[in-house]
């Protein structure tokens, strides 16, 4: 067994732990293996250990990759800070971007993907934490955010992504995921038909776990410290 393989199973336990701990089934929350700045051959052996689903943050080194990989038929998702003139390469690359947080991107990426890929499942991004570095609306324009992303042609509006700040210990971990948690019920309570919360990484997934994520990002404990250029 790779180290890659033997760390995913890890990450596999914990979210499975996690899910006992929370009173959940195991499969009502799936594991994203952050990939960003690891080589083609990283996301192989992953693949080769079941893992189907990857997530990048960077256009200039995941569509060479994506294409290098793509006999592998992988689900590849964008999750980093999107700028209007990467719209293009990402609506024709991704079949989810989990980093919209203004309506000019979600309209950039709606003209743009091809409709022969079908919709673009998108998550709009919410700074929880108030970080003045963090991407991502405010919690206070989500909800009109989420209303007209969804009404636009070639997306789905699947849900809510957050990166709160770190927390030293669990219990302010959560209250910070509840937060990005009662926005999407709120959203769900006005009719919206949602069913991802993509929330919780490396160091914080168990958390995440039970205030209700149903996708986990997690890079570093599958893949190793990154070393970025």
């Amino acid at each position: 067994m790779t180290t890659i393989a033997a760390n995913l199973q890890a990450v596999r336990e914990r979210i499975a732990a996690a899910c006992v701990a929370a009173g959940r089934p195991a499969a009502t929350v799936s594991l994203l293996a952050v990939s960003k700045t690891w080589p083609a051959a990283a996301v192989r052996d992953a693949a080769a250990a079941g893992q189907r689903r990857f997530g990048e943050s960077y256009v200039q080194e995941a569509v060479p990759k994506v294409a290098a990989l793509r006999e592998l038929d992988l689900e590849w998702h964008f999750i980093g800070p999107l700028q209007s003139n990467k719209t293009r390469p990402v609506a024709e690359t991704f079949a989810w971007v989990h980093s919209v947080e203004r309506l000019k991107i979600a309209e950039r990426l709606s003209q743009q993907r091809p409709p022969e890929l079908g919709p673009l499942n998108v998550c709009l991004q919410v700074n929880v934490s108030g970080e003045a570095s963090k991407s991502g609306c405010a919690p206070g324009e989500v909800a009109a955010l989420a209303s007209a992303v969804a009404q636009l042609p070639n997306l789905r509006l699947r849900g809510l992504m957050a990166i709160p700040e770190p927390g030293d210990d669990i219990a302010t971990q959560r209250r910070r995921f509840a937060t990005l948690r009662v926005l999407w019920e709120r959203l769900a309570a006005d009719g919206l038909s949602l069913d991802t919360l993509s929330m919780g990484m490396s160091d914080d997934l168990e958390a995440a776990v039970l205030e209700g994520a149903t996708m986990v990002r997690v890079g570093t404990a599958i893949f190793g410290e990154r070393t970025y250029q």
